[in-house]
């Protein structure tokens, strides 16, 4: 026996939600340089590939990434370089918790007990390494690299915003961190990008990159890779990864987002069964119903004081992420 060997197991499920297990499609799945099932420097090893589904039905488990080094430090320094170089998009996965762990000082210095999670807590949990700056930044920039890149020879079809006198500005908006962000996007007369975020602006700079972008704003430079589901965008950095909302100005004008009363499936799974009927009347944490998913059982619990207005699925059936279980009413 030599060196020093350690496992990194990926999860689909959402460390920052209790560890809720996730499921969906792998809409995009990419993997460090690596061997598979052999002994090697860098090993992963999993059963899944590219839009495969990960489902309800079995545990949460999509990969176990396996380093051998001289060093136990060395062994941690290259899990931690290939988990930044793991890319999944389409489900919640523990990737960047397991960051968040490696370099927690208890796990550094070997300080490993079954209460290692709770002493760290405050450096494992919501540690946002991006940040709305560069989060809305690095959205611009995969947006102009989209545009550059179906812009056609037709200076009619051209998308860079330029015009023949002064500058020209772009109304944006993004949601971040559960909170609207409105940006300005201003392109000068000499096709200089200027960002504006509230009060702080500052020139935009993108450098397309093989496999990616480098984005610099406000003296931050970080090189990016980002990957579109829908409305959001991930976004993948050395320092960490984030998402972030892109909100179509135009389709979302005059939505309601209003959800009062509303409760929802927290994970995709099977409804166990209500604790409730219509009519009852409910107090701030009462137990309303239980979800199964991935062998673990849920308690969905009451938001507020309230009546029950109606129930909406029954013991048994399955529902998706999201799903509205039941109603409240005041």
């Amino acid at each position: 026996m030599h060196g020093h060997a350690i496992e990194a197991r990926i999860c689909a499920e959402n460390p920052d939600n209790q560890f809720l297990p996730a499921t969906g499609t792998l809409h995009a799945y990419r993997k460090p340089a690596h061997a598979a099932f052999a002994a090697a420097p860098v090993r992963f090893d999993d059963g899944v590939r590219e839009g495969d589904a990960i489902s309800p039905y079995y545990d949460s488990m999509i990969a176990k990434l396996i380093m051998h080094d001289d060093t136990r430090e060395q062994a941690l320094a290259r899990l931690d370089a290939a988990l930044a170089q793991t890319r999944i998009v389409g489900l919640a996965t523990n990737v960047q918790f397991l960051r968040h762990v490696l370099a927690s000082d208890s796990f550094a210095h070997a300080r490993l007990d079954t209460a290692l999670i709770t002493r760290e807590q405050a450096v494992l949990f919501r540690q946002e390494k991006v940040g709305a700056s560069m989060a809305v930044a690095g959205a611009v920039a995969s947006m102009l690299i989209d545009e550059r890149a179906r812009a056609t020879a037709d200076p009619f079809g051209a998308r860079d915003n330029w015009r023949v006198w002064g500058a020209a500005s772009r109304a944006l908006a993004f949601e971040f961190q559960g909170e609207p962000i409105r940006a300005q996007l201003h392109t000068l007369h000499d096709g200089q990008l200027q960002l504006a975020l509230g009060e702080q602006v500052g020139p935009l700079r993108v450098t397309p990159l093989d496999g990616g972008f480098e984005c610099e704003y406000q003296g931050g430079v970080l090189r990016m890779q980002a990957f579109r589901h829908g409305d959001v965008l991930h976004l993948f950095t050395p320092a960490g990864a984030t998402r972030i909302t892109c909100v179509d100005l135009l389709a979302h004008a005059g939505a309601d987002a209003g959800e009062a009363g509303r409760l929802t499936a927290p994970m995709p799974g099977k409804l166990v069964s209500f604790a409730v009927k219509a009519g009852d009347k409910v107090s701030k944490g009462q137990a309303l119903a239980v979800m199964e998913a991935m062998k673990m059982e849920h308690t969905i619990a009451a938001p507020g004081d309230g009546t029950v207005a109606e129930l909406l699925y029954a013991p048994g059936d399955q529902v998706l992420e999201g799903a509205e279980l039941l109603r409240l009413s005041a």
